[in-house]
């Protein structure tokens, strides 16, 4: 028990904390986005690979930190445009169209860095962005600047979906494609703009993770968070605020998990702890979901006329 709360009790496991859920956060708020406007988006992990790889192979090539970030949201937004146009415009299956996505997308970006590094045994290196000791706030001092960009984001996305007319077509076209139509929304081209915008934040999420939280770019460096941030949308209820509470009960788990592992307090095989953020946030998942109320067209294609 001591051992639990000294790491509570530790700055620098806060500061994890934030740094683990900082793609989670942005890779969760794209997927909402998407979500709203009634298109499941299962690309997501293949658009955080890209986002990581075009990124960080920007900085690589000599751009700023901040046009690697603006290369991974077009390569999200473009991935996100075909998504949009084989499940909006054509009404093909958003779960092929996603996964098919995925496949590509991954498949896309390990090609390239073979391509780009035939010869190298590790990884080459950039120059990350650097911490915000300028700032003078505990905990958030410590993160980069795409982590408060991704605080940022919350209210930003909160703001536009319940405050602004925007915001109420994208809602609309999620719960009622039909009524939208009647009121003279582009169903077509709410949901694509939805699926375009909410891919460019999973691109920027996968950035994150070569140009922040490491300086180099390696398989399986996702490892599966485009999945949890799918997850974290329906633990959150399809709200922004609650997204992010979702992403910080995840990253809290992982943090606690690495620490008792590192501190030698662990008794159980470390196979055990590195499934307790898993386990523990299925189970959380579980609890909600039953009372989750769901955009009612998600996942339904619609076809202009149709009724």
């Amino acid at each position: 028990m001591s051992e639990f709360l000294d790491i509570l009790s530790n700055p620098a496991f806060w500061v994890a904390v934030l740094r683990i859920a900082t793609p989670l956060i942005l890779g969760t708020l794209g997927v909402l986005l998407c979500e709203r406007a009634g298109v499941l988006n299962l690309g997501i992990e293949g658009t955080m690979v890209a986002g990581a790889f075009t990124g960080w192979l920007a900085v690589y090539a000599g751009w700023p930190l901040w046009s690697g970030v603006l290369v991974a949201a077009l390569t999200g937004a473009v991935l996100g445009t075909l998504h949009a146009f084989l499940t909006v415009v054509l009404a093909l299956s958003q779960h092929v169209s996603g996964l098919g996505i995925t496949l590509l997308a991954t498949a896309l970006s390990y090609y390239g860095y073979r391509v780009s590094f035939p010869k190298v045994s590790t990884p080459p290196t950039i120059t990350p962005f650097q911490e915000m000791q300028w700032l003078g706030i505990p905990v958030l001092a410590q993160q980069t600047p795409l982590t408060l960009l991704a605080l940022v984001a919350v209210p930003v996305v909160a703001y536009l979906l319940y405050r602004t007319p925007l915001g109420l077509a994208v809602r609309m076209v999620g719960e009622n494609p039909q009524a939208a139509e009647g009121q003279g929304v582009s169903v077509v081209a709410v949901r694509s703009g939805a699926v375009v915008l909410g891919s460019a934040l999973m691109g920027v999420a996968g950035a994150f993770l070569t140009l922040s939280a490491f300086n180099a770019f390696f398989f399986n460096m996702v490892n599966g968070r485009g999945w949890i941030c799918v997850a974290l949308v329906v633990f959150a209820s399809w709200r922004p605020g609650k997204a992010l509470l979702g992403a910080l009960l995840f990253a809290f788990f992982d943090a606690l998990q690495l620490r008792l592992q590192q501190s030698g307090a662990a008794v159980l095989p470390y196979q055990v702890y590195l499934m307790l953020p898993y386990a523990l946030s299925i189970v959380a998942l579980v609890l909600v979901a039953r009372k989750a109320s769901y955009p009612q067209a998600l996942m339904q294609p619609y076809r202009k006329g149709e009724r």
